[in-house]
């Protein structure tokens, strides 16, 4: 019952009209030659494999799950996955933004980026699969030795082997200093690790011949905590040095976890056992690695979350219009019909536009971030690529908590719609909203994600990125805070901006006296940006629909109409989000522990 048409149209919206991105691409060599009709043509095909391919399977997947043969330690993900995933690599599709030395075809992050919100509103648990292969890739392609490059990268890049994180163990999550898997140096120069990790995504299929894991672990000699860590290239097949497979590594799935959602991918509790591996980087400097996975998993995480949103829309919408129940208040709009569809109800519009807007303001704002992503790998300019590093830092943390956050309020939002019907499998509405849940806890739950924002990235450097991303925001505003028809968006636009800091100062000069200050204000703070960048994007898309009114195409009066909700139902939010990160840390310490 469920359905799904890829929003190719916002996508051309926000890459070619909002973005520039034909000019943006312009001044990166390698994607100088890119052009709009090339990308346009590539996503409408990813739009196709997703729609077609992999949404039939996300109901069915979810119902069925994996399956663990306890005695061969083999994981069979449900019917229809592998099937999909060689026709996933027969496209061509893991090399897309992949690089070319390793047989990737070069596009830019841009564009992967839009791919995979489209193949995760399909189905996320299918392309969490292909989704870590991307943080694996990238941390070898930055940290790998010459020979683990050529041995792994071409092989992740096709397709025809996957990637995992084995970062988490049963005792610590977050705080990886915690981790006792040892690794022992051999005297041909691997290492034998042996300890067990749990939570592992895609940890173990038959979808591919090899797995490529990623794996934590410390050497005799370490130091404690985090300094202490190293990473490792562990894979599930020793892999000789022409490339060909030898023998099973020490190295399996002990169990399954028994999850809420993501049912149909194999998150898997790993049992190393004297596996032979390599390492990667430098000794103890593996969180270096490390880090360069996580980043990418934390704007891929905020994505499945887009992708989910994108989708709950799309069907709450097409539910609404359909299903009939009461009279509008204000009369009859169904004359003709013993009831009005629900989409004549004011707060039936509320969620739905909640929805909407979540997904869009999300799409822009991951879009934009990608392109700086490009911008910083490619740009000739170092000052270029040093202020677009330092914009994607500051906008990562954000991408991760805030769409992941808005994800499980728009697909709460998209099943309420549906009344008991949301609460019904065969719907599709109910896995969405379990699917989601995950995206706010895993690759750092969203508390660490607000501290890292405003510890690290704010108050960290003074606010330099915060000032760099502010003043964007400031210029936006004194050029465009001349039109009268952009009153009611840059109003609100420049208040907020100001407010953000004078709050920052202030959260600040708290800290220097009590570091848990930080603690009580930062998801109430990091919320509150969040909204500062949707309503920077907001404006600008405005801005455009404004300006192509006059074309009769409807979607410039959809944007408009979103845009409007957004500043007045949606950013008023930060009003109580800036009260109660000014309330401070003693609401929550005072109170001794025995009373709890």
């Amino acid at each position: 019952m469920p359905q799904y048409n890829p929003p190719l149209r916002d996508m051309q919206f926000v890459l070619h009209e909002l973005l520039d991105i034909g000019s943006v691409l312009k001044a990166l060599p390698p994607h100088a030659e890119t052009d709009a009709d090339t990308i346009n043509a590539v996503l409408e095909e990813g739009g196709k494999f997703a729609a077609e391919v992999l949404f039939p399977l996300n109901l069915s997947g979810d119902a069925e799950g994996c399956t663990l043969d306890k005695t061969t330690h083999e994981v069979t993900p449900p019917k229809g996955f592998k099937q999909a995933y060689a026709q996933y690599v027969e496209g061509g599709w893991p090399a897309l933004s992949c690089d070319p030395e390793y047989g990737g075809q070069g596009l830019p992050h841009t564009v992967n980026q839009c791919f995979y919100e489209m193949l995760n509103s399909a189905n996320q648990a299918w392309t969490m699969y292909p989704g870590l292969s991307h943080g694996a890739y990238e941390a070898l392609h930055a940290h790998g030795t010459p020979e683990q490059k050529a041995l792994y990268l071409p092989k992740l890049v096709s397709g025809e082997w996957t990637g995992t994180m084995c970062l988490t163990e049963p005792h610590c999550g977050t705080d990886l200093g915690l981790l006792r898997t040892k690794a022992e140096p051999q005297a041909d120069g691997t290492y034998r690790i042996t300890g067990q990790k749990i939570f592992i995504s895609a940890g173990e299929h038959d979808m591919v011949p090899n797995i490529v894991h990623l794996v934590l672990a410390r050497l005799p000699d370490a130091p404690a905590g985090s300094k202490g860590i190293s990473l490792f290239v562990v894979p599930k097949f020793l892999v000789a040095a022409d490339g060909t497979l030898g023998g099973r590594n020490g190295i399996h799935c002990g169990a399954l976890e028994h999850k809420m959602g993501i049912h149909a991918n194999a998150t898997c509790q790993m049992i190393l056992d004297g596996a032979v591996g390599t390492l990667v980087g430098e000794p103890n400097k593996g969180l270096q690695a490390m880090f360069v996975m996580m980043n990418a998993a934390r704007l891929g995480v905020g994505n499945q979350s887009l992708g989910l949103t994108e989708v709950a829309y799309q069907n709450a919408v097409a539910y609404a219009k359909d299903r009939l129940q009461m009279r509008a208040l204000s009369g009859p709009k169904a004359t003709d019909k013993p009831a009005d569809p629900i989409i004549v109800h004011p707060d039936v519009r509320k969620m739905l536009l909640t929805a909407r807007a979540f997904a869009e303001g999300g799409r822009a704002l991951a879009c934009y971030t990608a392109l700086q992503l490009d911008i910083e790998l490619n740009h000739p300019d170092e000052d270029a690529r040093r202020a677009a590093a330092d914009e994607t830092a500051l906008l990562t943390p954000i991408i991760k908590a805030f769409l992941t956050d808005n994800g499980w309020l728009a697909t709460s939002h998209c099943m309420q719609v549906y009344g008991g019907h949301g609460f019904i499998h065969e719907w599709g509405m109910e896995q969405y909203v379990r699917d989601a849940r995950i995206n706010m806890i895993y690759e750092g739950t969203n508390t660490i994600q607000s501290l890292d924002l405003l510890g690290r990235k704010v108050l960290g450097d003074n606010g330099k990125k915060l000032k760099a991303f502010g003043k964007k925001i400031a210029e936006f505003v004194e050029e465009e805070g001349v039109r009268e028809d952009m009153q009611e968006f840059i109003n609100p636009l420049a208040d907020l901006g100001d407010k953000v800091t004078k709050l920052t100062m202030e959260i600040g000069m708290k800290a220097m006296a009590n570091p848990d200050e930080v603690g009580s204000a930062a998801v109430d703070y990091l919320r509150v940006v969040g909204h500062l960048s949707f309503a920077y994007f907001f404006a600008r898309m405005a801005k455009l629909a404004l300006d192509k009114q006059g074309s009769g195409d409807p979607f410039y009066a959809a944007k408009l109409h979103t845009a409007r909700f957004y500043f007045a139902k949606l950013l008023p939010e930060t009003a109580t989000l800036i009260r109660t990160a000014r309330a401070g840390v003693a609401p929550l310490m005072a109170m001794d522990e025995a009373l709890f």
